[in-house]
């Protein structure tokens, strides 16, 4: 299981790379996986410092962090 964290965080990552930001819906189609494994990825990416995940009124918004 935790390949497949690892390998849809770097299809997140990816996703973000190009963009400024993505609803947590985007980025389920995106990295063409399951939403659970799409949340426990961008929990993974969001602990190790790499992501801004943030609640814009009930819309899951994510963004890499900038360094």
């Amino acid at each position: 299981m935790i390949t497949e964290i690892g390998i849809t965080a770097g299809d997140i990552w990816h996703c973000l790379e190009g963009r400024n930001e993505a609803t947590l819906d985007e980025i389920v189609q995106n990295a063409h996986a399951k939403r659970e494994l799409v949340l426990m990825s961008l929990g993974w990416l969001a602990r190790e410092g790499h992501v801004f995940v943030r609640d814009d009124n009930g819309v899951y918004r994510a963004s890499l962090k900038r360094k």
